[in-house]
């Protein structure tokens, strides 16, 4: 083994905070430093100049030593797995003529001053790692044999023996599989008849396939409740809502995703013949899918999450025969956080188990885990929800030790591809992406337990990693498929997840009605000495299986050939019904089961269910003013700013956003729902909203379902959506099945969800349910038990047929107005967050009194919306009325005034009750016609005045004459904003947290403040002479390719998709393009540097050195590099003339990924592309991780820059957040000095028309002023 010495791995503050925490724990002061470790597998170095080139890739440099000092230890990945970063950097490798060097992996070598490393505490060196994917080890001679392989394991097969029932049992309890005793019955009987004993990986398999998690066996079991048997199983009673109302339904419950109608679009495309890209007319439909995953999230947060947002984004993809994700959303419930110098008089929750993360940890971690993994696949984060709970109530712990994390989004189909088509014998069954690794073993059955009762190495077992970078290749492989229309070679798809192949492969064959005969060694591992039973059951990421004719078979591999996407034949269909699964290393089959025994009528399982009502005290708040009340209420995390979980997540990425959390100039992130388009040049798209409101379940789950339902509607209000029968949601249940009163509860939430949605016109055709939401544990001797109230997450999904018209809270101040509230409640108080944040009970919990009322306030809105009588809305939910108006009055920074009325004498009740709401801003002239449209929908009683806009920046509360709350706006907003700013300063650079926290505070900053010099352009191309052609460039992992082809086409060019693999093959060449676009994403994953593998694997190949630096140096052509494709022009600066005081591009200063509409200036440089536009201020969004420009001997004087961040004045930006990552002088863009090579870290292409910003002018017209910069590299040319 070699083993290199790297670069610092933790920045400054990260290991100031660590030695901190380490001194703490172990009581004397200790420093430390953290270097990066590479462990390669070879004997030795290469010779030059392979040598140079290595080291160069991996900045790094031989070991010194062979052995560690006393004062060192390493932090290693766990033995016998392989990282995504080694899968990554191998593809590198590769690239740069080093495919010798196939394995290698990443450690962390830490050193400490002030202690040996031998005298850490178990609890010290539980900081230093993550217990579930790293191990540390306090030799270098352990790395011994560490990339060796391991003894093959055979196939296990259990012997039953002569009381099967009890062997069974056994192996149940030592496999962890969770299989209930009528199961094992079942399994008996069945291996009775086959007259033979069970492998391990039919046994593994089975339980997968049958747990809880991928069977529902509770949502389809039979009820006898209080002694009484009721009709109806829970799904029985969900799909009745789809019964009720199918409007608009083309897909529910018999796929990974919901299908419902969309609109004629025109979708961008290229075809296999045909690279260039062409708008093709059609009709695409909305996918809709919410998935949850909770139990990886306790174990290990961040993968945990990451696997979450992965694995929805694989059922979307793999809905009918094949589909794209367009738009995501995130959501976490957890307890009590416990913020460190930030801990609140309500967080009473115990300590978690110790093998469990603590509410902090996950709420630091697992929110970018989910982000990461969308931000790289290449999807936006629009939408997402944030809850802390715990409390004692009614002898019992409530609350989320256990959370929940829900992933979710929409997307689209094509028509004509949301059915797949029935398999024939025959027919190649292919296994598409990642390889098998031994992760996520039992992750069904293991997510299927209470937390705390299955064994520490089940957990670790059960928790898989992300590998974001290569599911993008394979959702390039099935797009590619599914835009040839009816020559889609994929017959169906079927996406991995829990069970692996174990269970993904069985559902495709049983679905298409066909039997299997597979090859267990033809699956993909990196891992050759996986049993048969890791390698049939692991939940490794990123895989598909899918069905392809035998004729089309050629075609598929060829796009899987050009998109490096790994895949494999693993056998045919049959028509026998059997699956058996040979393996031929082994003595027998791994598998040879009838698909009838294993997914056919197993035992159906019966709930006993008893009600038992924890009855609302009426508590009272004597002493607390509204000040007080305020301040509680605004750090509550449900009710306060959630920019930490924002910020950290792509937004625009795809080009098709209209609406995300941020609003306004100032972006506040208050908006009620999340918006996208469909295509780039029509209005159509689609809405998504949010409703939870789980605390209210502990007195009463149907009311909290009920409301969760309600609060959809009243957050979708504010979009013209096509009608209310078209929204359809999808129901993602969590409960703590088994414990006191729970069955009961769940079964009433149910009932009443199916029952209220009728009348509402609203129906469910997709959901999802994880019903062991309890943690079990010991402290000492004594047991614990947290159990979850009823969740009900509700997530709704509306058709648009014109997303610009809708609105959003920010109030305006330049126009006399009056706030208008429609009530729809009772003002109580119960489960409100004020009755959380004291601690008590306040009674009575809202809930849907009046159903016709909800349906009328939603069309009233509605009706007013399109006609545009009113100019903001926002929905009253957590925090109740008083924090509704202050978001309206923090994202249009406007002072107010609140009048509750004369008589007005519970001020408390009438501002923090959260029942079911509107608060719209009327215009004065419009009040009348409001006014009237309001009574005509039998409103008139629900609505009233409460107020109005008014000058400085105060917000002030009047009962009739008497003044009741007075407070400054900055200073709430800062109250507002500080559990966020809490938490972004633990996880990201304290210096950017303190720096962003004292700019929401700071109410003299204008916001964004565009300013333009030039006229936008007013048509959407240059339409003279023939179309120039522009190469698309983009290496695997990139993302970004669809919007800037759309920004070339919209100028005049032929926008041509050009794959790295297609310059190495030899079917593309540069030389045939007069321009060249490098676009955006995570090339190799950002791993050994962003845009860094690219630019090598360019520069170590000699054919395609001399290729782009020909292109380069011809003075006839361009290059465009955005983003990863400015990270990777830069690292070319050697071949690019006039380039060589470039910078490279290094971890934002931050040390987070930043998504921000950010402003900037264009400065006078010799670009084409910003001809005649100097001296413009315009915001635009940037999104990366790694774009601080580092210069080697600091900024040139006469730097050829073209773009910088500025503040709202001109100068430049130094400051964050206005800097969003920290570049020197807010450099982010710059030209060669031939003005032909332009490279910028903001994405201009992402903003092409006006209705893609989240806040822009209403004075501009259809075009972005950024289309400009397209139009002068077309009129160059000319």
């Amino acid at each position: 083994m070699i083993v290199l010495l790297g670069r610092d791995s933790l920045p400054p503050f990260r290991l100031s905070q660590l030695a901190g925490e380490l001194s703490a724990l172990q009581g004397r002061e200790i420093r430390l430093r953290a270097r990066e470790l590479f462990l390669i597998d070879a004997d030795s170095l290469p010779s030059e100049p392979q040598r140079h080139r290595l080291l160069s890739l991996l900045s790094a440099e031989p070991l010194d030593r062979d052995r560690l000092s006393a004062r060192q230890l390493l932090v290693v990945p766990r033995p016998g797995t392989v990282t995504p970063w080694a899968s990554k950097a191998v593809d590198i490798l590769r690239r740069c003529d080093l495919a010798t060097f196939s394995r290698l992996e990443h450690a962390t070598l830490f050193e400490f001053e002030g202690i040996n490393a031998e005298e850490l505490a178990p609890a010290a060196r539980q900081r230093l790692h993550d217990r579930m994917t790293q191990v540390v080890l306090d030799r270098l001679d352990a790395l011994q044999g560490w990339f060796a392989e391991r003894a093959f394991a055979p196939l296990g097969v259990m012997q039953l023996g002569a009381d099967a029932a009890s062997t069974l049992s056994a192996y149940n309890r030592e496999l962890g599989l969770a299989l209930s005793d009528d199961e094992i019955d079942y399994l008996v009987d069945a291996y009775g008849r086959m007259g033979r004993d069970p492998s391990d990986a039919e046994l593994m398999m089975f339980a997968q396939a049958n747990s809880e998690h991928c069977r529902h066996k509770i949502f389809n079991a039979s009820w006898r409740v209080d002694g009484k048997s009721v009709d109806g199983t829970l799904f029985g009673l969900i799909r009745s809502t789809h019964a009720a109302t199918p409007d608009g339904t083309l897909v529910a419950y018999d796929d990974n995703a919901a299908v419902i109608e969309g609109f004629e679009v025109e979708i961008l495309s290229t075809a296999p013949q045909r690279p260039a890209y062409v708008h093709q007319p059609g009709r695409a439909h909305i996918q809709i899918k919410v998935e949850t995953h909770n139990h990886p999230t306790a174990i290990s947060p961040d993968p945990g999450a990451a696997t979450g947002s992965g694995g929805e984004i694989r059922d979307e993809s793999a809905t009918g025969r094949g589909a794209r994700p367009i738009a995501a959303l995130c959501g976490f419930s957890v307890s009590d956080l416990h913020i460190p110098d930030w801990a609140q008089p309500w967080e009473t929750a115990p300590a978690q188990p110790d093998r469990m993360a603590s509410a902090l940890e996950i709420m630091r971690d697992g929110p970018i885990g989910a982000a990461r993994f969308n931000n790289e696949f290449g999807r936006p984060a629009l939408l997402g929800y944030f809850r802390t709970f715990s409390e004692r109530i009614g002898e019992r712990l409530w609350g989320y030790h256990k959370p929940i994390m829900i992933a979710g989004g929409s997307g689209m189909i094509a028509d004509g591809q949301t059915h797949k088509k029935p398999l024939a014998a025959g027919d190649r069954i292919i296994v598409l992406g990642g390889p098998a690794m031994l992760i996520g073993l039992g992750g069904g059955a293991a997510s299927s337990m209470s937390s705390g009762q299955s064994d520490a190495d089940l957990d670790f077992a059960s928790v898989q990693r992300p590998n974001p970078e290569i599911q993008r290749r394979a959702q390039e492989v099935i797009d590619r498929c599914w835009l040839q229309g009816e020559n889609n070679p994929i017959k169906s798809i079927h996406d991995v997840g829990a069970g692996g192949l174990s269970n993904a492969l069985p559902e495709l064959l049983h679905d298409g009605g066909v039997g299997g005969c597979l090859e267990l060694r033809s699956i993909p591992t990196n891992d050759p000495a996986l049993s048969p039973m890791e390698l049939w059951c692991n939940e490794a990421q990123e895989r598909y299986v899918l069905a392809v004719a035998p004729g089309d078979l050629d075609r598929f591999a060829a796009l899987c050939e050009r998109e490096r996407c790994p895949w494999a034949d693993l056998g045919e269909a049959t028509d026998d019904g059997q699956l058996l699964l040979a393996d031929r290393l082994g003595e027998r089959a791994a598998v040879d089961m009838s698909l009838e025994v294993l997914l056919g009528k197993a035992p159906r399982m019966h709930r006993d269910a008893i009600t038992e009502r924890i009855a609302p005290e009426t508590g009272v708040l004597e002493g607390v003013t509204l000040d007080q009340a305020a301040d509680r209420v605004l750090a509550l995390p449900s009710v306060g700013s959630k920019q930490f979980l924002i910020t950290i997540g792509d937004r625009s990425v795809g080009g098709l956003s209209v609406r995300d959390q941020m609003v306004g100039p100032h972006q506040v992130p208050v908006a009620d729902c999340a918006i996208s388009l469909l295509d780039y040049t029509g209005y159509a798209g689609t809405a998504m909203a949010m409703g939870e409101r789980t605390p209210l379940a502990v007195h009463d789950s149907a009311a909290a379902a009920r409301v969760a339902v309600g609060e959809v509607l009243t957050n979708l209000a504010g979009v013209v959506v096509r009608d209310r029968a078209h929204i359809k949601l999808s129901a993602n249940w969590m409960a703590a099945a088994g414990a006191p009163g729970q069955d009961a509860a769940l079964r009433e939430a149910v009932e009443a969800v199916a029952a209220l949605c009728p009348e509402l016109n609203l129906s469910i055709p997709v959901g999802k349910d994880s019903l062991s939401m309890q943690t079990v544990w010991h402290d000492g001797d004594e047991e614990r038990r947290m159990i979850a109230p009823v969740s009900l997450i509700v997530s709704g999904f509306a058709p648009v047929p014109d997303v610009r018209r809708h609105l959003t809270p920010e109030l305006r101040d330049n126009v006399d107005s009056r706030l208008v509230l429609i009530d729809l409640g009772h003002r109580r108080l119960g489960g409100s967050a004020l009755a959380q944040v004291y601690s008590r009970q306040l009674g009575e919990v809202p809930d849907v009194d009046d159903v016709d009322a909800l349906k009328s306030a939603f069309e009233a809105v509605q009706k007013l919306v399109a006609d545009e009588s009113i100019l903001a809305c926002h929905d009253r939910s957590d925090g109740g009325l008083f924090t509704t108006v202050l978001e309206m009055a923090l994202a249009g920074r406007c002072g107010l005034r609140l009048e509750l009325g004369p008589d007005e004498g519970d001020p408390m009740a009438a501002l923090f009750n959260e029942e079911l709401g509107l608060v719209m801003q009327v215009a004065v002239d419009d009040l009348p016609d409001v006014e009237s449209e309001l009574a005509r929908a039998g409103l008139g009683e629900k609505t009233s005045i409460i107020g109005e806009v008014v000058d400085g920046h105060r917000f002030e509360i009047f009962a009739g004459d008497r003044e009741v709350f007075r407070r400054d706006l900055p200073d709430l907003a800062r109250r507002w904003a500080e559990t966020s700013y809490r938490m972004q300063r633990l996880r990201d650079h304290p210096e950017c947290a303190d720096e962003e926290f004292e700019a929401i505070g700071d109410f003299t900053r204008p916001g964004l403040v565009p300013k333009l010099i030039f006229e936008p352009p007013a048509s959407v191309s240059v339409n003279t002479g023939a179309r120039p052609r522009v190469a698309i460039l983009r290496e695997q992992g990139v993302n970004g390719q669809r919007e800037m082809a759309q920004a070339f086409i919209s100028a005049g060019f032929e926008a041509v998709d050009v794959h790295m693999s297609d310059l190495e093959a030899g079917r593309q060449k540069l030389a045939d393009f007069h321009g060249l676009a490098a676009c955006g994403g995570f090339s190799f994953g950002d791993v050994l540097g962003a845009g860094q593998g690219w630019a090598r694997s360019i520069l170590f190949n000699h054919a395609l050195r001399d290729a782009f630096q020909a292109f380069f140096e011809d003075p006839g052509c361009f290059a465009l590099g955005v983003c990863n494709g400015c990270q990777m022009l830069s690292a070319l600066r050697e071949i690019i003339p006039g380039s060589e005081a470039w910078p490279d591009f290094v971890v934002n200063r931050s040390r987070q990924f930043e998504a921000r509409l950010s402003q900037v200036a264009i400065e006078e440089s010799p670009s084409l592309f910003f001809s005649g536009m100097a001296g413009s201020r315009l915001p635009v969004v940037s999104s990366h991780g790694e774009g601080r420009a580092q210069f080697s001997e600091g900024p040139v004087a006469d730097l050829p820059v073209a773009v910088r961040y500025v503040k709202e004045n001109g100068a430049p930006a130094i400051s964050y957040p206005d800097n969003p990552n920290g570049s020197p002088d807010g450099i982010t863009g710059l030209s060669s000095a031939t003005g032909r090579v332009t490279i910028m870290m903001p994405h201009p292409e992402r903003l092409l028309r006006a209705v893609n910003y989240s806040w822009a002018p209403r004075e501009w017209g259809e075009l972005s002023p950024w289309m400009k910069m397209f139009h002068n590299a077309r009129l160059w040319l000319e």
